[in-house]
């Protein structure tokens, strides 16, 4: 029996959610209940439409999604862009659930002082108090990812593998599989809304290549403002073809308005972040002098 391995593996980070907008939802909400905004469900429904339009004629589907209800939701999402066309097949994974950041969250000063303290320590080994570190997830991806290995060995195995998930689930994924280091992992910015990484298969030996580029904190933020704008009018044209008619100018202008105001959201949480991270590279670099 000949073993099949899946062509092609799409890591996708769900859409924008209540917990991404006020951080004060996560003192009184379970974080595996945190739904999706607006927004969120508008980029979902999008990249539906995205996945739709990078599937080959003969693809089948298997989509693994974290249980919490923002990827869930993500997942519905991008189900309902290939209903009817592709044949798939759902499975949730509770390995695939995000960095647990110990159950209700307190104030937003304690909290505060945490981000400040992971900064000083480094994103990966911190432990959250009550929770996970990063190097805790890895453990859980290490897990999961030998069982797709013996999934990939099924000769049925479908052509197509979508992991629907978390931001930092989705790094550690990409640290573990291509053996990045750890200071690899703490250079990388996080992953948009509904982006996907796109990881191709090179080889009947199982290699794998990524051919989305990641961000890191060192890549100049202000360059992303002309790509947007070349990723607005293809959005737009895309919008215009796969809606066929269906979605007026106004409509497609809110989508479009919903997107970047997202991605400005992102830029500017993405300009402190970097200013926390540039304090620890210094201080790394001057303890190593």
């Amino acid at each position: 029996m000949t073993s099949v391995l899946t062509g092609l593996i799409i890591l996708v980070r769900h859409g924008e959610s209540e917990g991404n907008c006020d951080k004060s939802v996560n003192c009184h909400i379970a974080n595996q209940k945190i739904r999706l905004t607006a927004t969120g469900h508008q980029q979902a429904a999008l990249a539906g439409i995205r996945l739709r339009n990078e599937l080959k004629e003969d693809d089948k589907i298997l989509f693994y999604t974290s249980p919490y209800l923002r990827a869930r939701q993500t997942c519905t999402g991008l189900i309902n862009g290939i209903e009817g066309h592709y044949p798939y097949e759902v499975a949730e994974e509770p390995r695939m659930r995000e960095q647990d950041f110990g159950n209700f969250q307190s104030s937003s000063l304690e909290m505060e002082m945490i981000w400040k303290e992971r900064a000083h320590y480094g994103h990966f080994f911190y432990r959250i108090p009550d929770g996970e570190s990063a190097a805790d997830v890895y453990d859980r991806v290490a897990g999961f990812n030998e069982t797709l290995f013996r999934q990939f060995q099924q000769p049925d195995f479908p052509s197509v593998l979508v992991l629907v998930t978390h931001g930092i689930w989705a790094r550690v994924f990409l640290m573990k599989w291509f053996r990045w280091t750890y200071e690899e992992f703490e250079s990388l910015r996080n992953i948009p809304h509904c982006q996907f990484l796109n990881m191709e298969r090179e080889d009947e030996l199982g290699r794998y290549e990524l051919k989305t580029q990641l961000l890191k904190w060192d890549d100049v933020l202000d360059d992303e403002i002309d790509l947007e704008m070349d990723n607005d009018r293809a959005l737009l044209a895309e919008l215009k073809f796969n809606s066929k008619g269906k979605l007026d100018d106004e409509s497609l202008t809110n989508v479009l308005n919903a997107e970047k105001s997202a991605k400005k959201s992102q830029r500017e949480k993405g300009r402190e972040i970097k200013k926390e991270y540039e304090k620890y590279r210094n201080r790394v670099n001057s303890n190593c002098e």
